[in-house]
């Protein structure tokens, strides 16, 4: 009989531990990939020169390795770009890669980490990290994940201007 209160008193605590933990508002899913349905809007300089009844734009994230390709469009845009990610917080940062990363930065990703350190520890994030070892203080980002509210927000660097998409995961 003690055994049975027992067994019965535990599966009541469990039940209950289950259900006070199961708060899906603080459950964060880090699944970037998928269908972001949103606005772009152009710039040139600090002009907007979007066409607001035209502006939805898409932009589809998939996996390609440790990278993701970003693919945004609407009928007057159409633009892919491969990036890293980095977890910072509740939000996934983004930064771009290989030639991109050079041109932008002026030297290639790798440079700013001393060979055989480890700089990262339990006070340090992925961009935390990736920011002291590849940047200056005075580099630009251009977008991210916030993963909370399942949205995504980019700036394409184009010569003919700025292009900033921002979107909710579908």
């Amino acid at each position: 009989m003690k055994s049975l209160i027992k067994i019965m008193f535990l599966s009541f605590v469990l039940a209950i531990t289950f259900i006070a933990c199961d708060d899906n508002d603080d459950m964060v899913s880090d699944d970037i990939t998928g269908t972001y349905i949103g606005s772009l809007k152009s710039e040139v300089g600090n002009k907007s020169i979007t066409n607001e009844s035209n502006n939805t734009a898409t932009s589809v994230v998939r996996k390609i390795g440790d990278q993701i390709e970003v693919h945004c469009f609407n009928e007057n845009f159409d633009e892919t770009v491969i990036l890293d990610t980095y977890h910072y917080n509740d939000s996934i940062m983004v930064c771009l890669t290989g030639n991109d990363f050079y041109n932008m930065y002026g030297h290639m990703m790798g440079q700013g980490h001393m060979m055989g350190q480890n700089h990262m520890n339990q006070s340090n994030s992925q961009w935390m990290h990736h920011l002291d070892d590849e940047h200056d203080e005075e580099d630009e980002h251009f977008g991210g994940f916030n993963m909370r509210n399942r949205s995504f927000s980019y700036t394409f660097r184009m010569d003919k201007g700025d292009f900033h998409f921002e979107g909710t995961k579908n």
